[in-house]
């Protein structure tokens, strides 16, 4: 299968949609006409699917008068290839969202957090440091956890990977989370990753003051096609959402740019990582000037 069945669903509902409204239809009038279900179609057109039938969206093309091969070949196609599961499927009881989903076919991802390093950039014992701090994983469920964190970052390491901005909070960095063994490790390998032509990671220094981004974390995930319109993705503690409107987009992208603007540069964000290794060996502390 090419691509992700989760870009690929969203992409079918917004066709959907699309067609319905280029043949002067409402919703109601297709049911009625069909002998759906109520809330059959509307489900679909809001991209909440248990799995697309390709038979009762044949029935669809059909009522709106679809005719062009290509056309109905393209939205069959992607029917098809969005019942597919990618390989977080086998982790529903990991993930509470569609974020893997969005990453597997995203040519760039932005991202900014406050109280962690990125998802995509921690190591196997920060991220395992992280989930025990909840105090309600027991060591098979922390295991697990550790496990698909390590699996998405494969991401990265495609053929072409997304370029990924990451913009850490200077806050995040100096949370001493399992120990100055662990964290020094984890900021030898920010500076690694940094080093991949496709990676950009930039701190947001405590000297700057109040800054825009000081709502909390979020990720803005873009595609290649404008088929496929950027996503923001929120977490909290027991869900999480992505929002897709364009002015939520617009908002959100502006609220980026300004926090990477009073950031430090890559440059300068790679010597910060460099002295808090040396200051965490050397155990003098974690608040390089």
């Amino acid at each position: 299968m090419t691509g992700s069945p989760t870009v690929k669903l969203r992409r079918l509902s917004a066709e959907l949609v699309r067609l319905r409204k280029d043949a002067g239809l409402t919703v109601e009038e297709v049911t009625t006409r069909l002998g759906w279900s109520n809330g059959r179609l509307t489900k679909w057109e809001l991209n909440q699917w248990v799995r697309p039938d390709v038979v009762l969206i044949r029935a669809l093309l059909d009522l709106y008068g679809v005719t062009d091969e290509q056309v109905r070949n393209a939205i069959l196609d992607l029917a098809r290839q969005s019942r597919e599961k990618g390989w977080w499927a086998k982790y529903n009881d990991v993930f509470r969202g569609s974020l893997p989903g969005f990453e597997a076919e995203a040519t760039q991802i932005r991202t900014y957090e406050a109280l962690f390093v990125p998802g995509l950039l921690q190591t196997a014992d920060y991220a395992a440091a992280v989930f025990r701090a909840g105090q309600v994983l027991d060591d098979a469920s922390v295991k697990r956890r550790v496990e698909v964190r390590i699996v998405r970052q494969d991401v990265l390491k495609r053929e072409r990977p997304p370029e990924l901005y990451a913009l850490i909070d200077e806050a995040a960095l100096r949370k001493m989370i399992g120990g100055p063994a662990v964290m020094a490790e984890q900021m030898r390998h920010l500076i690694e990753a940094a080093a991949a032509p496709h990676v950009t990671i930039q701190i947001l220094r405590d000297s700057a003051g109040a800054h825009a981004v000081m709502t909390g974390a979020f990720t803005i995930l873009d595609f290649a096609t404008e088929l496929d319109p950027s996503v923001v993705y929120l977490e909290t503690a027991t869900d999480s959402l992505h929002l897709e409107k364009p002015e939520e987009l617009q908002a959100y992208g502006r609220i980026f740019t300004r926090a990477v603007a009073i950031s430090e540069p890559p440059e300068e964000s790679v010597r910060y990582l460099a002295t808090m290794v040396d200051q965490l060996e050397r155990g003098d502390g974690t608040n390089p000037n």
